[in-house]
């Protein structure tokens, strides 16, 4: 969703005066509720391999009040684009994905070897079909007003006068893309020692590794894991100093936040989703086996991970 706003702001730069809604799932409002670039989110309400063709046709046509002039389909399920077909609009655009002639009349081919990432992508198809490829892609940014920061200090009670760290230890495709909680709370105790605030975000699954990096940190840190919602996860990184995140979806929430990130990538390719800011710093040990995108790691030592030091992420924030 994160990459997703490259393409909102390419559209309302083509077409400044154009209404932009997304129809996405719930837990995602609160991300499209920070993109000026957004009139309204519109909340999903099939979950993720849910068919049910009732639901589609149901929710189509109450969307085709709306007069839409143009869908754009993000994602490359036949499902997916059912919805659209259904609200009768007139311009329907994706990529071919799973034979979706007829449900897309603008349907384009994607040519994996021009647009290697997924933000190209998606700006792609914002663009006419002619445009020169790969295109250039505008950062994500969110915007988080100083009254919501404000809201959000007086909620958690927190203290902002010293320098905060965000840990991210999360990582919800599986072990092979999170580094070791005793790295994190490496890095932790060091920051703490030197009058550092650490504060661990994440969901609620992944409460008990956060626990964990707490427990290794004698219990100094503040940990939100489980007990915010994405929308106030959003507002605490945009108070931090500096992010640490395994490649994840507050990666790239801190990454559009414009906050000085350090992210790490074991089994996965920072090439292919990297964090989308320039002052994002990526370590990886890119060694021969990864990445591998696997959930697990298949040679069972998740080296492109464990060996990864936690003095390499220190020095990094020290830049």
């Amino acid at each position: 969703m994160v990459m997703a706003q490259s393409l909102f702001i390419t559209l309302k730069q083509q077409y400044p005066h154009t209404q932009i809604d997304v129809l996405a799932p719930g837990w995602s409002l609160a991300l499209l509720e920070r993109m000026p670039e957004v009139r309204q989110g519109i909340a999903m309400p099939l979950g993720h391999g849910q068919f049910n063709l009732t639901a589609r046709y149901q929710l189509g046509r109450q969307l085709a009040a709306q007069q839409y002039d143009l869908a754009i389909v993000l994602p490359n399920s036949w499902k997916s684009a059912l919805i659209p077909w259904f609200a009768g609009v007139p311009q329907r655009r994706g990529y071919l994905g799973e034979l979706r002639w007829g449900l897309l009349n603008q349907a384009r081919k994607l040519d994996k070897s021009w647009l290697t990432m997924t933000v190209q992508r998606f700006v792609a198809l914002g663009l006419p079909a002619d445009s020169p490829q790969p295109p250039e892609y505008p950062l994500p940014h969110l915007s988080v007003s100083a009254q919501q920061q404000q809201q959000l200090v007086q909620q958690f009670q927190l203290n902002t006068d010293s320098k905060i760290l965000a840990l991210c230890p999360g990582a919800e495709y599986g072990p092979a893309k999170r580094w070791p909680v005793e790295h994190f709370a490496r890095v932790a105790r060091t920051k703490l020692q030197q009058g550092w605030q650490v504060w661990i975000l994440g969901s609620e699954k992944d409460r008990a590794v956060a626990e964990q990096i707490n427990q290794l940190s004698e219990q100094q840190c503040r940990n939100f894991a489980g007990i915010t919602q994405l929308g106030e996860a959003v507002d605490l990184l945009s108070l931090a100093d500096v992010v640490v995140s395994n490649d994840s979806g507050l990666m790239h929430v801190a990454a559009a936040l414009d906050k000085q990130l350090i992210a790490l990538y074991g089994s996965s390719d920072p090439h292919f989703t990297p964090p989308l800011h320039p002052k994002a710093q990526i370590i990886s040990l890119h060694l021969p086996c990864s990445p591998c995108f696997k959930r697990e790691c298949p040679l069972g030592h998740t080296q492109c991970l464990t060996e990864l030091a936690p003095e390499q992420v220190l020095a990094a924030i020290e830049v």
